[in-house]
């Protein structure tokens, strides 16, 4: 696949995950003034694998609300959100995608950081192409993957790069960190820029090579109560339960930072 076709069907996909996120939102539960139904929660795509354990673990807490992620980059998931898709709850990897949804009246007060992230290298396990850092980024051999500017890892994957006097690879722009990591994993690229995090979810499939402080961007991530939900209620449950003690360990285990 070209990369220009690459790009025409990842595009096609996103669209396609709008309508869907719109149509399985609008089929949330009830409303927060009868203390149950389903939360629906639009969240960083690196936030995932962190997110599926805190889900469970609410489960728990509260029974009566059922949590429904929406996961994505948090750039595609604030053009969802400002297209009308109803949500409780937004996890953004960033703080100007936050602010996009707060400027457009879409989170219902301040929002919160909750969790940090720093960024890695992610290459196949045992590091064929002997990889050592963002400088070997200039190699002419390799494939890198990377997100769109607009993407938060990608954003922030350009800074580092230009901190370390190194070039953007040219290449495809992937949508969001999973297909950066999917990429890697099935050897369509030999490196991607992706966090720490995504690093450690990957587990056997991958390893990671550490981009040192000098040259590191870190990720803060914000959490919004949204106000075009159906679950006010069970939305602001789980803005509350993300920031206790019980679910900051789950992230700080899958590599997160606390916040500052």
């Amino acid at each position: 696949m070209t990369g220009t076709t690459r790009r025409t069907f990842l595009t096609a996909v996103a669209t396609a995950a709008l309508g869907a996120a719109a149509t399985a939102c609008s089929n949330t539960g009830t409303s927060g003034k009868n203390g149950g139904g389903d939360v629906t929660v639009f969240a960083a795509a690196s936030m995932g694998p962190a997110l599926e354990e805190i889900k469970a673990a609410f489960a728990k807490a509260h029974p009566d609300h059922a949590v429904r992620l929406n996961l994505g980059s948090s750039s595609t998931l604030v053009t969802q959100l400002r297209g009308g898709a109803p949500g409780d709850v937004f996890v953004s990897a960033d703080e100007p995608n936050m602010r996009k949804a707060v400027d457009a009246r879409l989170v219902d007060g301040e929002p919160k950081v909750f969790a940090r992230n720093l960024l890695s290298l992610i290459v196949e396990k045992g590091n064929p192409k002997k990889i050592k850092g963002l400088a070997d980024l200039r190699r002419t051999d390799l494939t890198v993957a990377m997100c769109g500017p607009q993407v938060p890892v990608g954003r922030y994957g350009r800074q580092a790069l230009q901190k370390a006097g190194v070039p953007v690879p040219k290449g495809a722009e992937e949508l969001d960190v999973k297909q950066v990591v999917s990429r890697v994993t099935l050897r369509e690229a030999d490196v991607g820029v992706v966090y720490v995090t995504d690093v450690k979810a990957a587990g056997a499939k991958a390893e990671g090579v550490a981009v040192p402080a000098a040259h590191n961007v870190e990720a803060r991530y914000p959490v919004g109560l949204l106000t075009g939900g159906g679950n006010t209620a069970g939305g602001r449950l789980f803005v509350d339960f993300l920031l206790s003690a019980q679910a900051q360990a789950v992230l700080k285990n899958h590599g997160f930072l606390a916040p500052a």
